[in-house]
């Protein structure tokens, strides 16, 4: 059983890989990323006639110097693959760019015996350092610090050359409906490297609000905990003993009953629920609160009345979470009570004088909490927990409101960082599922 769960546990990497980059590739090909509105709304700007300068401020636009920061910043400037590698941390990122394109120059300005038109001069980013680049071809011969002749290898400063069809290419790639790209000269790109990433523990930063994305869903976290313990504590409850009822009083007015108002509920969506709810019991009979989890002067309350302003805020959010839960688990639990009190063993024991109660929670009973048990393991989602929809209903700044935001403004970096905690947690709870289950029954055995 061990090599089993360790070979389940070996799994969750590669599966977590292949989630990963399955969405990573989705959102490139998804039009309307953050990076992608920057780059049209830029474009929109660009010059009627198709040449534009590479340092000219384009009319309504940006200049192309700042089109290629956009690309850089969010990665559009690599290919899928090497962009995904580079979010996972396995490549560098190059950081502090600086450019400077070759020929167009006079020896005065950079000394006498140099060839003018294979020579660049580059500024650092960051830095204010003068670099001299020279070319052969189109191969980096050389590199040195304008000051000191320095060799720019001495220091952690890297260099490449970028031929005029890469950058046309790039041109392309921003201006999809444009026929022909203008015409670049070559240039040298130095740049530093740096290894962040997920490997690194680096889930990069927002682009809508330029927060680190790890603080983000941290801050998010104690209140997706907050409903899903309260919404798992409040199912088990209910259920449970709900269940119970059901298959000892099967076929009653109780069991029926019981059964149209689970279905009904669970027949209900549970945003459609929270908008009839703030509707009827917020609007129009003030009741309850009509959005937040807390009230403006939440700060200045006591703590008896933080208590109660936040459980008159929790309790709508609440029903709504919670509603479509229970006819599964009530349902499961009465169905297997009821198939385990006409097993023979049960029959056995009340022959034999246990009494019925005794039958009923002293074997039945345990016996139908197995299939019930192959959902604790969930409960490990409940620290990512929440509905994108309440929660947008209700204005709660939840983790599922944190996702919706986030697929709206194409915001890659939170749809990432979003993805991998709640795939990781999912991919253990199911571990977890199956080792709780071995522990309750143990008949089964995992080879």
């Amino acid at each position: 059983m061990k090599s089993y769960f360790l070979r389940r546990l070996l799994l969750i990497p590669p599966t977590l890989f292949g989630i990963t980059l399955l969405v990573f590739a989705i959102t490139r090909f998804v039009p309307g990323g953050a990076g992608e509105k920057m780059l049209q709304q830029a474009a929109r700007g660009a010059d009627q006639g198709g040449k534009r300068s590479s340092s000219a401020q384009a009319q309504g636009g940006m200049s192309e110097e700042q089109l290629e920061e956009v690309e850089e910043q969010f990665g559009l400037d690599k290919d899928i693959l090497t962009g995904y590698a580079q979010w996972l941390g396995l490549l560098p990122k190059e950081t502090n760019i600086s450019k400077g394109e070759f020929g167009g120059l006079d020896d005065e300005s950079i000394g006498g015996g140099i060839d003018p038109d294979n020579t660049a001069i580059v500024v650092l980013r960051g830095d204010g350092r003068m670099v001299h680049v020279l070319r052969r071809g189109e191969a980096i011969s050389s590199a040195v610090f304008a000051a000191s002749g320095k060799p720019l290898a001495s220091e952690a400063w890297k260099v490449r050359y970028e031929s005029e069809q890469a950058r046309q290419k790039r041109y392309r790639n921003r201006n999809s409906t444009s026929d022909e790209a203008p015409t670049y000269a070559p240039r040298a790109v130095i740049y530093q490297t740096r290894f962040t990433g997920l490997l690194q523990g680096n889930l990069g930063r927002s682009t809508s609000y330029n927060e680190p994305v790890d603080r983000m869903i941290l801050a998010r976290m104690p209140i997706a905990v907050y409903f899903g313990l309260l919404t798992a504590i409040l199912t088990y409850a209910v259920c449970l003993p709900l269940g119970v009822l059901k298959a000892l009083k099967h076929r009653t007015f109780i069991d029926t009953a019981s059964s149209v108002l689970i279905f009904f509920g669970y027949s209900i969506p549970g945003f459609a629920l929270g908008a009839i709810l703030l509707v009827y019991l917020g609007a129009r009979t003030h009741w309850f609160p009509l959005f937040g989890l807390t009230s403006p002067d939440f700060d200045q309350l006591d703590t008896w009345a933080k208590v109660k302003d936040l459980a008159h805020h929790t309790v709508l959010p609440l029903t709504c979470y919670g509603i479509g839960s229970f006819a599964m688990l009530t349902m499961l639990t009465k169905n297997n009570l009821m198939d385990n009190l006409a097993a023979d063993y049960v029959r056995t024991a009340v022959a034999k004088g246990v009494s019925f109660k005794r039958a009923v929670f002293g074997h039945a009973f345990r016996n139908s909490m197995i299939p019930v048990a192959t959902s604790l393991g969930s409960l490990l989602e409940i620290f990512i927990g929440g509905s994108l929809l309440v929660e947008t209903v209700f204005d709660i700044q939840g983790f599922g409101l944190l996702q919706y935001q986030a697929m709206i403004a194409r915001d890659v970096p939170i749809i990432m960082g979003t993805l991998v905690i709640e795939a990781g947690l999912m991919l253990l709870g199911h571990v977890a599922s199956d080792v709780i289950v071995a522990m309750v029954d143990p008949r089964i055995k995992f080879e």
